[in-house]
Formats: structure tokens, C-alpha cells, sequence
């Protein structure tokens, strides 16, 4: 493995920032080239332990000489998020100085299939400079996973439809219990990104053997040991199914009998109708049924009319809920994914 840093310039003189990228150089060049980065959210950290896991694993597999693709690896691809702190709170999700969320207006090809990235010394905000740099990491690589989580979840994937089902091998390996499967966008961000690029340099052709996804590992608060070491070992044994390390002598791994898969447009987005203290009656990972009682707001405490009760608009499975218990009115609460479609039709990202 060789290690990179690389200084992104800040906006002001005295101020910059330190990208890591790890490269691990594999013996066949007919492999499958792979980009896997985490903490782009800044404050989502599950990602970042299974890196560390599976960094582990792949010196090994170099060591062995059983490394068959090359690897670039961002463990920390957003440095600039990462430095933000307000009176104690992590402010990892949005730019404080641009106010765009780091997830979102992602350099794309336009109608000329020409894709423009801001370079290092160009006279730009250095966040834009670091989405260019991280699509051009990404570029030519099949193979681009983008680690985040969510509030509270269960482990989901993003899945373009035209790679469904293909990319059930990895859902399997990471024992996903749900994916949301899009076929257009309109926030960019970097899975979308990184996809476009894909289809553009296709020009319409082939995209077998292609895998792009935003993969959510569970909630903010599941970073342990046991969860980073079961990711790294989904990813890795996934790695192997793609031809990426020397294949594996275990069977292939299937997907979960209980597994959801559904196209974005059945999310339901449980908006709170009031703001106040959230008592949740269901978890992520739940069944439930149309109009039964998945949390109640406690608006007004000690009055019987100081509490609004909130259903199930359909049938379906709990996905995520708020990892905060005070919401405001018009806040998410829950998105649960619906049994039958949510909307007409659903573009881009499903919060800011």
C-alpha cells in the first residue's frame, strides 16, 4: 500500500487541508478497479471505522500477493467538514461557509457528455475543489462505494436501477436489509456523479460488471468494533465475488429472506405535522400497517390534549427514524418505505 496527502488550499492565506488516499496496486490489470471513500458527511463515522478493518485486510491480501485489482481508498474524504465545530457540535453534513450540503452539486457531464472539474489551483471555493478531486479518484474505476450512514437505520444501499440486480452481491455481503433503487437524479450528488461519468464514457453501452452506491451503514451512533469489523468483512467478501482479491472458497452469500428492495418513489417521508418531544412506537426494521400509531409529540406535557399521535401513512417497512428526540414542525421524523408508491415519481435525494 502506498499513502498520499495531498493539501487542498483554503480560502483564506494560513488555512488548508490534509486529504489521506491509500493505494493498493493489484497484479492483474484485467481486474476490476475500485474507489471506496468515507466520511464525506463529516459527523457519519461508521464508515470510517470499517475502513480502518479493511485497510487491514487488504495489506494482508497484498502481503499474500492474493490482491488481483488496485484499490484507491479515501478513509477521510472530507477533511473540510471534519474541521467544523460549533460550541461543541460536529458540523459535518453542510459547508458552514457555503451552506451546501458536501453531498450535493457534484461536477456532472452536460447534454455534450463533457464533464468540467474545478483543478487544485483554481480560484474557487476549496470544496469544490475537493468534489472534483474525488470525482477524478473515482474515474475509471467499475467499482464506487461511498460509505455514510443515517440517523437511525437499518443497512441500506442506493442502487441505480440499470445495476439492479447485479448489485445484489453486495447487498447480500453487507446483509443490507433494504434498497432504494433510483434511475435519475437531480441534487448530483457523488454517487449520481460518479454514475453519470460512467453512462457518458459508455456512450449507451455496456455497464456490466459496474457497481455505484451510497451505501448507509445503520445509524450515526453504530460505531463499534463488532458493526466496523462486519462491514470491512461484507466489503472485503464482496471484493471477492468481483474478482478483486483471490476468489473465496466460501459459498456465494444471498440475500436476507426479509430483504426490501423498491424503487425510490415508495419512500414515505413522515414529516412531524407539529414540533415537540418524540416518543417513537416503532424502530427501523419494523412492519407496520396503514394508519398504526408509529410515534406520538409531546407538545404540551401534562395536558391529555398536549400530545399528537402520528400514523402509518400505508403498509410497509420502517427504514430510518430521528436520532434527535426534539423535532421541529415540517422535520422528517421517519421514512418508511411503503408498500405501494409513495409519489408519481421521486428525483434526487430524499432530505437536504
Amino acid at each position: 500500500m502506498k499513502s498520499e496527502l495531498e493539501s487542498i488550499v483554503g480560502e483564506t492565506p494560513g488555512v488548508s487541508y490534509e486529504l489521506i488516499i491509500h493505494r493498493f496496486t493489484g497484479s492483474d490489470l484485467s481486474a476490476p478497479r475500485v474507489y471506496i471513500q468515507a466520511g464525506l458527511h463529516a459527523d457519519e463515522r461508521p464508515g470510517v471505522a470499517a475502513m480502518h478493518y479493511l485497510i487491514l485486510m487488504l495489506q494482508k491480501a497484498e502481503s499474500e500477493g492474493r490482491l488481483l485489482g488496485s484499490l484507491t481508498l479515501v478513509p477521510h474524504a472530507n477533511p473540510i467538514g471534519a474541521a467544523q465545530h460549533m460550541f461543541g457540535e460536529h458540523m459535518g453534513r453542510f459547508s458552514t461557509g457555503t451552506r451546501v450540503n458536501f453531498n450535493r452539486d457534484f461536477p456532472v457531464p452536460g447534454e455534450d457528455s463533457i464533464r468540467n472539474l474545478d483543478a487544485a489551483g483554481s480560484a474557487t471555493f476549496a470544496e469544490r475543489r475537493l468534489k472534483s478531486r474525488l470525482l477524478d479518484l473515482a474515474d475509471e474505476c467499475p467499482i464506487v462505494l461511498d460509505l455514510h450512514c443515517d440517523d437511525e437505520g437499518v443497512q441500506y444501499i442506493y442502487a441505480p436501477e440499470r445495476l439492479w440486480p447485479e448489485m445484489a452481491d453486495l447487498a447480500a455481503c453487507l446483509d443490507c436489509e433494504a434498497a432504494l433503487l433510483w434511475n435519475a437524479g437531480s441534487d448530483r450528488a457523488f454517487e449520481e456523479a460518479a454514475y453519470e461519468q460512467m453512462v457518458a464514457k459508455a456512450k449507451g453501452g455496456d455497464l456490466a460488471g459496474h457497481c455505484v452506491t451510497t451505501v448507509e451503514l445503520r445509524g450515526q451512533n453504530d460505531v463499534d468494533p463488532a458493526l466496523a469489523l462486519k462491514d470491512a468483512e461484507g466489503i472485503y467478501r464482496f471484493l471477492h465475488g468481483r474478482g478483486v482479491v483471490a476468489p473465496d472458497v466460501r459459498p456465494a452469500p444471498v440475500l436476507r429472506k426479509d430483504f426490501v428492495g423498491k424503487p425510490i418513489r415508495h419512500v414515505d417521508m413522515v414529516l412531524a405535522p407539529v414540533g415537540g418531544t418524540i416518543l417513537f412506537h416503532v424502530a427501523p426494521g419494523d412492519r407496520v400497517e396503514a394508519g398504526q400509531m408509529v410515534a406520538e409529540i409531546i407538545t404540551d406535557p401534562g395536558r391529555e390534549c398536549g400530545i399528537v399521535a402520528i400514523q402509518a401513512p400505508q403498509a410497509g417497512f420502517v427504514l430510518t427514524r430521528r436520532i434527535r428526540r426534539f423535532i421541529r414542525m415540517g422535520d422528517n421524523l421517519l421514512k418508511i418505505i411503503g408498500d405501494e408508491p409513495a409519489v408519481a415519481s421521486r428525483k434526487g435525494a430524499l432530505e437536504d
